[in-house]
């Protein structure tokens, strides 16, 4: 799950394995995979690297530190 906010400023949690694509319209738009939308005030590069974080705590040997 990530937290992300909603236009009205209320924060709320989405699971990022149900993110099927971002839009900026200028607001960021979040389209999950059953066709619910969720407009946050969030950046799609801001909502990209909750996401990163995120899968890389759930799996953390997937991730190749040099």
């Amino acid at each position: 799950m990530i937290p992300v906010t909603r236009l009205n400023g209320q924060e709320v949690y989405v699971n990022a394995d149900l993110v099927l694509f971002l839009e900026s319209s200028p607001e960021t738009i979040l389209t999950l995979q059953n066709g619910k939308k969720i407009t946050v005030k969030e950046t799609i590069a801001q909502v990209i690297d909750r996401v990163v974080e995120f899968k890389s705590r759930c799996y953390p040997k997937a991730v190749s530190n040099p």
